[in-house]
C-alpha cells in the first residue's frame, strides 16, 4: 500500500435542521470508509439547529468516537460552518459535503483516487441534478455561466458541496460571507491543481431546501468580491489607479474645453456645465488615488502583520537540513497546531504533474 492510500480523511458536514438525515448519512459514510480501509473522522458542524439535530449528533458521538461535533453559538450560515470544520480538521485529506443526503458518499473513493493522481482539490459536478428546474437548476446555470466568464475558470457546477482537498489547501482558505461556493476558484488562485469529476446527485428525502432563485443575486455580489480578490487584492492601486487616471484625463479634457469656450466665445465659466464636470472628475480622480493608496497600505499590513505571503510554495528541493528551512514564527506554528518538521514535510510534498484544471467526463 502506497503512502497516499494511507492518508487519513476528515469529512466536514455543516448541519442545520437535518435531524432525519443524520443516522443514514453516518451509516453510509462508515460503510464507505470500511471498504476503502482508511482512517477517518466525521466532523459535524451544528449551525444553530432547532429541530433536535444536535441531540441526535450527541447520541451518535457517544457511540462512535470518530464522530466529532462543532457546536456554533447560533446560525452563522453555511460558509462559517464550513470554515469552522476546515479549521478543526486533522486528516491529511478533507472532504466536504452536505448533510441532506443529496451528495452520495459512495463518490468519495473515486474522488480520493483522483486526488492521488496529483491534484490538490477535486470538486463534484452534479451532471444529472435531482432538483426543481426553476428555483434550483436555473439559478445554478446562470451563476455557473457568470463565474466562468468573469473568473476565466472553467467550471460546470459551482454549487456542489462535495469536494476533496488536501489539508494544507483547506486550511489556507479564508472563507467568509458566502464564499463556500468559490472554494475551487480561491484554491486555484493559490496554485492548487483542480479537477472536476461527475458525481451522483439524489433527490432530497427529508426537510426542505434552504436555497432558492434569490441566491443568484447574492452570487453576483460575491462574484464581484472574488474578482477583486483574484486580480487586485495584492495591489489595489492597479484598479483604483486606473479609475483615477480616466477621471483625471476626462477632467483635463473638460477643463481644456472650458478654457477654449471662454477664450473663443466668451462663454461664462461659472455657468458652464463642463466646468462642473471638470471639478467632479478631478475630485473623483483624487479620491480614487486615495483609495488606491489606502488599499496598498492595508494590503501590506495584511501580509506583514499576519506573516502571510503573496505566493504559495508547492515544493522545496534540497531543503533536507532543518537549518535550511524557511524561518517560521513560533506563534504561527502554535496557531496551526503542527510542528516545524511537519511544516517542512508539507512544504516538500510535491506533485510531478503539470499545473492545470482538468475535467473528468
Amino acid at each position: 500500500m502506497n503512502t497516499m492510500s494511507r492518508e487519513t480523511v476528515s469529512v466536514v458536514i455543516p448541519i442545520c435542521n437535518e435531524v432525519d438525515s443524520i443516522p443514514s448519512l453516518y451509516l453510509q459514510l462508515n460503510d464507505v470508509f470500511c471498504r476503502i480501509e482508511r482512517e477517518y473522522e466525521i466532523i459535524f458542524v451544528d449551525d444553530g439547529s432547532t429541530d433536535g439535530s444536535l441531540d441526535r449528533l450527541r447520541a451518535l458521538s457517544e457511540r462512535h468516537p470518530q464522530v466529532k461535533i462543532i457546536i456554533l453559538r447560533r446560525n452563522y450560515g453555511q460558509t462559517s460552518a464550513m470554515q469552522a470544520g476546515l479549521h478543526f480538521a486533522t486528516g491529511d485529506v478533507v472532504v466536504t459535503m452536505d448533510g441532506d443526503l443529496q451528495n452520495d458518499p459512495s463518490d468519495i473513493p473515486m474522488m480520493l483516487d483522483t486526488l492521488d493522481e496529483g491534484f490538490d482539490l477535486v470538486h463534484g459536478w452534479r451532471k444529472n441534478r435531482k432538483d426543481a428546474w426553476l428555483n434550483r437548476r436555473l439559478p445554478s446555470m446562470i451563476a455557473n455561466w457568470l463565474v466562468s466568464k468573469t473568473t476565466c475558470f472553467s467550471i460546470q457546477d459551482l454549487g456542489c458541496t462535495l469536494k476533496a482537498m488536501r489539508r494544507e489547501i483547506a486550511q489556507d482558505l479564508e472563507l467568509y460571507g458566502e464564499m463556500h461556493r468559490f472554494v475551487p476558484i480561491l484554491a486555484y488562485q493559490r496554485g492548487a491543481r483542480c479537477a472536476e469529476v461527475v458525481t451522483r446527485h439524489r433527490p432530497r428525502q427529508f426537510g426542505k431546501t434552504k436555497y432558492g432563485i434569490g441566491r443568484t443575486f447574492r452570487v453576483i455580489l460575491d462574484l464581484l468580491t472574488v474578482k477583486f480578490l483574484l486580480d487586485y487584492f495584492a495591489s489595489p492601486m492597479k484598479l483604483f489607479g486606473t479609475f483615477a487616471l480616466f477621471c483625471l484625463f476626462g477632467s483635463a479634457l473638460s477643463g481644456i474645453a472650458v478654457g477654449a469656450m471662454k477664450i473663443i466665445s466668451a462663454v461664462d465659466v461659472t455657468g458652464n456645465p463642463l466646468f462642473l464636470l471638470t471639478a467632479l472628475l478631478m475630485t473623483s480622480g483624487i479620491q480614487f488615488l486615495g483609495l488606491g493608496l489606502l488599499g496598498e497600505i492595508n494590503a501590506r499590513t495584511y501580509f506583514g502583520a499576519q506573516d502571510k505571503q503573496q505566493y504559495a510554495v508547492r515544493e522545496l528541493i534540497n531543503f533536507t537540513d532543518p537549518e535550511d528551512a524557511p524561518t517560521i514564527d513560533p506563534d504561527r506554528l502554535r496557531k496551526l497546531r503542527f510542528q516545524p518538521a511537519q511544516v517542512l514535510a508539507r512544504l516538500t510534498r510535491g506533485r510531478n504533474q503539470q499545473d492545470g484544471h482538468r475535467r473528468y467526463a
